[in-house]
């Protein structure tokens, strides 16, 4: 069984193996070929990957004969060319917007498995590389923010006088949202959080944060399918935009994380609401690929809108390149081996399992994801 791990295009930082999946691929009885220079921009160099027990290649070397492919994103298809009928491509392959490349790939015969699409089961937490990476992007939001803001985040007592603390806000309290919190009082700030699930009023307060929910509207929980938040009613949307208008005007830090799958990013702020925030404030819009949760945010960019900084935040965790291609590995791997068959001497994905079947794209040289058909 051969894994090949493809290097990613110029703008992709992250790599899909790190030395220590390469020598647990190889421990399963797996042959890994690691395309040249694949963990560069990692900070992994291609002897790290040759003393982990890879054969470092070109692509169409690495990829010819491959059973299994390991990447970032989606690869071109052309550059497959070579990998054995039936071969597994497995990364995140962002399905909804690369499908002209999903149904090369089922026109090539491989079969194609989205990671992000991972459902939100216990069994496959590991697996799962949407949290894996959210988790180093909240954390570098309230970094990013900080290096922004003019200001010092924790209270000091000086012989000078008295620094009052930042107070940051967080917006959606999903993986991304949780780590935001944790880091700002880590950082020293005054953190108040709020989400549409009232289910995590109980986490933001264990990180040692206010919530702030609404709590005049009854039989609203928020909770979608897969424990991810879905869209609100107009009544609830009301009493929210009421209740976040008097709490963001005495906000120093926002973190903005709120998004629906398959769906543009919800308006959390408008421009009136950002008007009210005192000059110097910062915002940083997780949201901002999406659309934007921030009335102005441009996606990539930071605009001053009113005196605020809003920070359109695009794939964080991939400026933190060497933890998020450690993380995605371990995703990787984790989820290889527990399809892994010992007896078989390779991977079995079984088509009644439910993690299969939903991130299953491609197979026998069709497109079998009811998801992407109604899309």
């Amino acid at each position: 069984m051969k894994i090949a791990v493809l290097k990613e295009a110029a703008d992709e930082p992250r790599c899909a193996a790190i030395p220590e999946t390469v020598k647990k691929f190889i421990a399963l009885g797996a042959n890994v070929a690691v395309e040249r220079g694949a963990g560069s921009s990692a900070s992994i160099a291609d002897q790290d990957f040759a003393d982990a027990g890879a054969t470092l290649a070109a692509r169409k070397d690495a990829v010819k004969g491959a059973d299994i492919i390991l990447a970032i994103n989606a690869p071109d298809p052309a550059s497959l060319a070579g990998a054995k009928s039936g071969a597994i491509l497995v990364g995140g392959l962002n399905p909804l917007h690369e499908q002209t490349a999903i149904k090369a790939y089922a026109k090539a015969g491989i079969e194609a498995l989205a990671m992000e699409w991972m459902p939100r089961l216990t069994r496959a937490q590991s697996m799962d590389i949407l949290s894996s990476q959210s988790n180093l992007s909240g954390y570098k939001a309230v970094v990013d923010a900080a290096a922004v803001y003019g200001r010092a985040f924790p209270m000091m007592m000086t012989a000078a006088g008295t620094i009052s603390p930042a107070k940051l806000f967080v917006m959606g309290v999903g993986v991304a949202g949780l780590q935001a919190i944790a880091t700002g009082r880590r950082l020293g700030a005054q953190v108040s959080a709020t989400d549409v699930r009232s289910a995590t009023k109980e986490q933001i307060m264990s990180l040692g944060a206010k919530p702030i929910f609404v709590e005049q509207v009854a039989g609203i929980e928020g909770e979608g399918a897969g424990g991810y938040a879905t869209e609100m009613s107009k009544e609830y949307q009301a009493a929210q935009a009421e209740l976040v208008s008097g709490h963001i005007a005495k906000q120093d830090i926002v973190i903005t994380t709120a998004l629906i799958p398959g769906r543009s990013a919800p308006r959390l702020i408008s421009d009136q609401q950002l008007a009210t925030m005192r000059p110097g404030s910062v915002i940083v819009d997780l949201a901002a690929e999406a659309g934007g949760n921030v009335e102005g945010t441009i996606s990539g960019k930071t605009v001053v809108k009113h005196g605020v900084s809003i920070i359109g935040a695009m794939q964080l965790s991939r400026t933190l390149a060497a933890d998020s291609s450690a993380l995605f590995a371990r995703n990787l791997y984790n989820f290889l081996a527990a399809f892994w068959d010992q007896d078989k001497g390779g991977l079995v994905l079984p088509d009644d399992d439910e993690i299969v079947a939903a991130i299953r794209l491609t197979k026998d040289g069709k497109l079998v994801s009811d998801r992407l058909a109604a899309a």
